[in-house]
């Protein structure tokens, strides 16, 4: 939230002091140069902002000062707002009296000099404002260096941000719940007939909201026997972020030659791995691929090496953004994985809530269970969480408490389920961020209108970033932008497939909340 704000208000200091130097000093005297001195301290602050709003998760005394940080923004905010008003009310009179000056009228000289009087009290009052805002900044700007923050410059960069779980082409089919449809889609694709095909080989992307299995339905599908007998060669690698092409092509020659590759240029390991796949019926699978940036795609040459392998050949992608399906011109065979039924989630619940003892209906349990399990609305990431929590409970009074509780105070749920969606939030650009944090303001299950919503964006001048550049497409570009990174669901189309209504799912309007602060 903090990023999000504080990005907003940058520019909009830049804006005072560069795009209204002028009236700025003469509204305000030395204003200017407080206003400067905050930017400077922001900017510094901006730095480690990632990591402290990772930390805040688990460490109160972050999300403390992550808190008086924000008063202070949203309080220079409003002076801000202030300052341009009255700079604007400025340029008016001073308009006025150009105009008067053509038709002289009497002015009553006590008049003038009351209003000069209020004019400078009100502009004082401003400058006033503006350093005790800087010197509040100040204290909080001293105060971040007793947390030990990382500093990120660039935004999916920086790897100690969150930790990034490596994932293996290994799975235990038999705790697998659900995603049947899914997966005979998927096998369906991956075991075609080369003739069925136009081309050499197929990318297939696997589109879902953080914790919607997609990694579990490509490992399903990679240790399927009839997908093992109709490859020839299989290669998994996590792929995560950042994406880095050579360590990429590493990943993939060492899985094909079982030892370390030593060269660390990328043609020669791309060439490398080209004899080993030419005429090979190839799966690669790519788990977890965030960037959606082409020219690293077309680095790693990965489409040349596929065109060298046998007919039949695949790429299978799991990523958040539709956007990396697009990159890959591969939206034709996307498969978007939304969350599961109630039944799935429930047998998914009992094998880990009842694991090593009798689900006992007759006490109790089972009910409290199915209860807890509609309140994890679909979301396997967290039926998991729920479940492992209340394994090791062995009274109904246990049970109930969970069920009673503000879900999201339990200990671990707020690390476990709202870390992999801080991922997401993260690699969202900050305007687009704050965009979607508004939505923390409407209740549960809200059907939103994307015309209406937008307008709300646009009062709220969330859409004013960038200059010469129409606010209401600027809206459209953030709403897809959130569509296509799974943060809406259950959308409302017209007959061209154009979406003009949506919902949150429960559990990202439960994050965007925790991120506000609005929690009831």
């Amino acid at each position: 939230m903090a990023d999000a704000l504080i990005s907003v208000l940058l520019e909009q200091l830049a804006s005072v002091v560069y795009e209204h130097t002028k009236e700025a000093v003469t509204l305000v005297l030395n204003a200017e140069k407080d206003v400067k001195s905050f930017s400077s301290k922001l900017k510094a602050i901006q730095a480690v902002l990632e990591d402290a709003e990772k930390k805040q998760v688990t460490e109160a005394s972050v999300r403390d000062w992550l808190e008086k940080l924000k008063d202070v923004s949203y309080e220079m905010d409003d002076v801000i707002d202030e300052w341009n008003t009255e700079i604007l009310r400025q340029q008016v009179e001073e308009e006025g009296e150009n105009a008067k000056k053509k038709v002289c009228f009497p002015i009553p000289s006590d008049c003038f000099c009351f209003g000069q009087v209020n004019k400078a009290s009100y502009r004082h009052n401003i400058a006033k404002r503006i350093k005790e805002l800087n010197e509040r900044l100040t204290l909080i700007a001293n105060e971040k260096e007793r947390y030990g923050f990382h500093q990120s410059t660039n935004r999916g960069t920086d790897e100690q941000l969150i930790p990034r779980q490596k994932t293996t082409s290994l799975v235990d089919i038999s705790t697998i719940f659900g995603r049947k449809e899914e997966e005979e889609i998927l096998l369906r694709k991956l075991l075609r007939e080369s003739r069925q095909e136009g081309g050499r080989f197929l990318v297939i992307p696997i589109v879902g909201m953080g914790g919607m299995g997609k990694t579990t339905l490509a490992q399903l599908a990679y240790n399927h026997e009839n997908v093992t007998a109709h490859f020839d060669k299989k290669v998994w690698v996590c792929v995560s972020d950042p994406f880095d092409e050579i360590k990429i092509a590493k990943a993939i020659i060492e899985n094909l030659e079982r030892t370390q590759s030593s060269s660390n240029e990328l043609e020669v390991i791309l060439q490398h791995i080209k004899t080993h796949v030419e005429n090979k019926k190839l799966l690669l699978v790519l788990d977890d691929v965030w960037t959606e940036d082409p020219k690293k795609w077309e680095n790693l040459k990965l489409p040349v090496i596929m065109q060298s392998c046998a007919k039949g050949s695949t790429i299978l992608v799991t990523t958040r953004k539709q956007e990396v399906a697009k990159m890959m011109r591969a939206t034709s065979s996307m498969i978007h994985l939304d969350k599961l039924n109630d039944k799935d989630c429930l047998a998914l619940f009992n094998s880990i809530a009842f694991s090593d003892r009798e689900e006992d209906e007759s006490n109790g349990f089972g009910a409290i269970g199915a209860k807890i399990v509609e309140r994890c609305k679909g979301l396997p990431l967290i039926v998991k969480t729920l479940s492992s929590l209340v394994h090791d409970k062995k009274t109904i009074v246990e049970w109930q408490d969970v069920l009673d509780s503000k879900i999201w105070e339990l200990e671990g749920v707020e690390e476990q389920v709202f870390l992999p969606l801080l991922l997401s939030y993260y690699d969202l650009a900050p305007a687009v961020k704050r965009c979607l944090l508004y939505c923390a303001i409407f209740p549960k299950d809200h059907e939103f209108n994307k015309d209406d919503l937008i307008k709300l964006w646009m009062s709220q001048d969330y859409l004013n970033w960038k200059q010469n550049q129409d606010k209401g497409r600027t809206g459209q570009i953030y709403f897809e932008i959130l569509v296509m990174r799974s943060f809406f669901q259950d959308f409302e189309q017209d007959d061209l497939g154009n979406i003009h209504g949506c919902k949150m799912h429960d559990i990202v309007h439960n994050f965007v909340q925790f991120l506000t602060k609005k929690n009831a």
